[in-house]
């Protein structure tokens, strides 16, 4: 098999525009999955049932299913009852949501790992709800779970490809775009799958270094 160097020449604005949209749909996901998340499990602990049992069953349901079948769902049935959103818009969102089902738990464990001495001292405070989550409890939750936070950042880097199915025009779906035109597909392939190794190892190197950090 002969490299050919031109090809790979050819490729790099496509694999630019490529990484661009990867990072993009990263970036918005991740805000999506870690606020949403925090939702959900602010929401596990509602003083009642009727609350929590429809956000589990809700939750559950979307952490059991495969995020394939999420994405194809939003992009292909919403629009039959009126909803219809752009390629990557319904991307991001598939994303941002079935990962927040996850980081929900995370921040549920979070939670619960702060001392119970610490709910004490804010209710002999007379701290507000508000003051207690936001001044007491977040803050020393998030320093714990931060490591497994950015542990999904980096499964959503890999999952990102998914969103070749309804043809977002992330690295994959470039890299396939490259290789129809010319049909020479090893070229692409592969400078897109160094792009994933360079990306997702050294994040998984700094969430290492983190959680050195933090368990200090």
């Amino acid at each position: 098999m002969n490299w050919d160097w031109s090809a790979v020449w050819d490729f790099m604005p496509r694999f630019g525009d490529g990484v661009l949209t990867t990072l993009q749909i990263l970036a918005l996901g991740s805000l999506i999955s870690f606020s949403l998340g925090l939702v959900w499990a602010l929401a596990f602990r509602a003083p009642t049932r009727f609350v929590r049992w429809p956000v589990n069953l809700i939750t559950e349901f979307i952490r059991t299913t495969p995020l394939l079948v999420q994405l194809f769902f939003l992009f292909f049935v919403l629009p039959e009852w009126g909803v219809k959103f752009s390629a990557l818009t319904t991307g991001v969102l598939a994303i941002g949501l079935h990962y927040s089902t996850y980081t929900a738990q995370v921040y549920r464990a979070g939670i619960d790992a702060v001392p119970k001495g610490q709910w004490e001292a804010a209710t002999a405070l007379s701290l507000p709800a508000h003051r207690t989550w936001f001044a007491v409890i977040l803050p020393q939750a998030v320093r714990r779970i931060a490591p497994a936070l950015g542990n999904y950042v980096i499964s959503m880097l890999k999952d990102t490809p998914l969103l070749a199915g309804i043809s977002v025009l992330e690295m994959l779906q470039q890299s396939r775009l490259a290789g129809a035109s010319t049909f020479q597909y090893t070229e692409p392939l592969t400078v897109v799958g160094v792009a994933f190794i360079l990306i997702a190892y050294p994040a998984s190197l700094f969430v290492r270094a983190l959680e050195r950090r933090l368990v200090r």
